[in-house]
């Protein structure tokens, strides 16, 4: 299947390792020119050596995206270097504390509010006007199952469901501008370095229980199998959804809607 993405410019953030790495690897694949972008200069250069040797179309951007000045200059050399935006990939985020709602104090909610919504906020606000003078482009947030149901700590969960009220409203109001804004909901993603990385060398066997509970297809996903949705939404084979959330979690996830 031709998707057509072939010199789209994109923008993937939190794109070092993991979901967002795999995002940008399977977006080259298809011919797009992307800007790859991380806080960790050595991770984010280490990636982009690899996807080039691919022969991927690359620029890394190392920036701070809780940062307005780092965004907007994340935009301004993606403009400078392809002369225009076509996607957006809202993926940096995750909850940086794991205590209780008790004792998690105001500072804390504010970095996970900062990390998740307020980055996919000035991102967006930044790429709409881009997107407008080639005729229109696609967002995509990356949320997570636990952003549409209970899991996760009372913060990952309210980010993470902000993330998809905020894809579901801006792909009203963007439609007539022909942007499409969909969210995507992982369940739980097995990479090296990552959360369920950690959590299974500190504690193989309750990891391992839990995967077999939780997890009817039995085994965690893999990045690769979160990029295939996103890049396929990206494309114009996707041209009538927009708003939409949609799951890859291999049966984890329990609602309805």
């Amino acid at each position: 299947m031709d998707l057509r993405l072939n010199d789209k410019v994109a923008i993937v953030a939190g794109s070092s390792r993991g979901i967002g790495k795999a995002i940008a690897s399977g977006l080259a694949t298809e011919g797009c020119r992307v800007t790859l972008c991380a806080r960790d200069a050595g991770g984010l250069e280490q990636a982009a050596s690899e996807l080039r040797r691919t022969g991927a179309k690359l620029l890394a951007v190392a920036a701070d995206v809780t940062k307005p000045e780092d965004i907007a200059r994340l935009v301004e050399e993606t403009v400078r270097a392809f002369g225009r935006i076509d996607i957006l990939i809202n993926n940096a985020g995750g909850a940086r504390t794991a205590g209780p709602f008790l004792d998690t104090p105001d500072g804390a909610w504010q970095a996970a509010v900062d990390l998740n919504v307020m980055v996919a906020v000035r991102l967006s606000r930044l790429v709409v006007p881009e997107m407008r003078k080639v005729g229109g482009g696609v967002i995509i947030n990356i949320s997570s199952v636990w952003g549409r149901e209970a899991g996760g700590t009372a913060t990952y969960n309210a980010v993470k469901a902000a993330e998809i009220s905020l894809a579901k409203s801006l792909a009203r109001e963007l439609a007539p501008l022909n942007i499409r804004v969909n969210s995507v909901a992982p369940g739980s993603i097995l990479f090296p370095g990552g959360s369920w990385d950690r959590r299974m060398q500190a504690d193989p066997e309750g990891i391992t229980a839990f995967m077999k509970r939780e997890i009817p297809s039995g085994r965690f996903g893999k990045p690769e199998e979160v990029a295939d949705v996103v890049v396929f939404l990206c494309s114009e084979r996707a041209s009538w959804v927009t708003g939409a959330c949609l799951n890859v979690d291999g049966g984890q996830s329990r609602s309805n809607i």
